[in-house]
């Protein structure tokens, strides 16, 4: 079985989508020749041609709306936005018109389409280019919003996020594009939507993350065994919404305490929900208060990027907070 990154998860999914559906089209800022500033969709132009993989301008609504007339009129678009902090332009396009077009026809006719970005920091980008805005998108009903954290949970949930019938927001933890590599099967196969995974078994304290965090999760989970021996379980949401609650609340009934792991400021951010559905579902299996560990509430930094993101000490610290109660 092949190792790649992610990158290369995501352009072997686009790749052999493209080659089963000749309804697929990729749009986007630099897409075409170019492929990309990641690189992600590198090789697709000189296969595909210009009428499947087309370079737009540098308007993000008019990408997203151009997107939603080819999802209306019958093809499976597959717009890039360039960096996640890029696709407030298009904001009131996905809000207004995209997340609400099944429900406004009765379920007469969907639009379905899978947008693509880049998200969060990690790659020195400053405060334009470095943010964690999926919550944004998880309030929005009417999205489905999917983050891997591995290649090939990225190449399986893209698979399945161009399969499926609602739009999707399918973000990308651009500091592991490369950092992180795995096995990934060649041909069609797909991981489900709206399932979360065991990443690391553990009956001492629970820990969720998504996308890049994972990884800061995991090495904090094993720093934590090596100095103090505690046990963690650690949880890769993959999807947040749907939002596998279930795997949720069955990690909490057996370990009891709670570490919360993201990029975005804490204020709003998604481990707000994932602390309401413990609290309405599972409080009397609490042994002491659900910690989160995220992003400071102010802008991205540039120059004290790694202060602002969420680090292995500081997971570390906050699990041997929980386990003193």
């Amino acid at each position: 079985m092949p190792t790649i990154n992610i990158v290369q998860a995501v352009n072997q999914a686009l790749r052999e989508e493209m080659r089963r559906d000749d309804r697929i089209v990729v749009l986007g800022e630099d897409v075409g020749k170019d492929g990309g500033v990641f690189r992600a969709t590198e090789g697709l132009y000189d296969e595909f041609g210009e009428d499947r993989v087309m370079d737009t301008p540098l308007a993000e609504a008019g990408i997203i709306g151009t997107a939603i007339g080819m999802a209306i009129y019958g093809l499976n678009p597959i717009p890039e936005i360039q960096f996640l902090d890029f696709i407030y332009p298009a904001f009131d396009q996905i809000v207004t018109n995209l997340a609400k077009l099944r429900y406004r026809s009765g379920g007469q006719y969907s639009c379905h389409l899978v947008v693509r970005a880049p998200y969060g920091g990690g790659i020195k980008g400053g405060h334009y280019h470095s943010q964690s805005s999926e919550a944004y998108f998880t309030h929005t009903a009417g999205l489905k919003v999917v983050i891997p954290a591995t290649p090939y949970d990225t190449k399986g949930l893209l698979l399945s996020s161009i399969r499926d019938p609602d739009p999707i927001i399918f973000l990308e933890p651009k500091r592991i594009y490369r950092a992180v590599k795995g096995e990934v099967p060649d041909g069609e196969f797909t991981v489900p939507i709206g399932k979360a995974r065991v990443a690391r078994e553990g009956s001492d304290v629970s820990i969720f993350a998504y996308g890049a965090m994972l990884h800061v999760a995991m090495q904090a989970a094993e720093a934590a065994k090596a100095k103090n021996g505690v046990e963690c379980e650690v949880i890769d949401l993959r999807t947040l919404v749907p939002l596998d609650t279930d795997a949720i609340i069955a990690s909490v009934q057996k370990t009891g305490r709670v570490v919360i792991v993201h990029e975005a400021p804490k204020t709003s951010g998604f481990g707000a929900e994932i602390s309401a559905q413990i609290a309405e579902r599972a409080i009397e299996y609490l042994k002491g208060p659900i910690l989160r560990v995220t992003g400071y509430d102010t802008p991205f930094p540039y120059t004290l990027e790694e202060y602002y993101l969420p680090s292995v000490p500081r997971v570390q610290a906050a699990i041997e907070k929980i386990m003193q109660y």
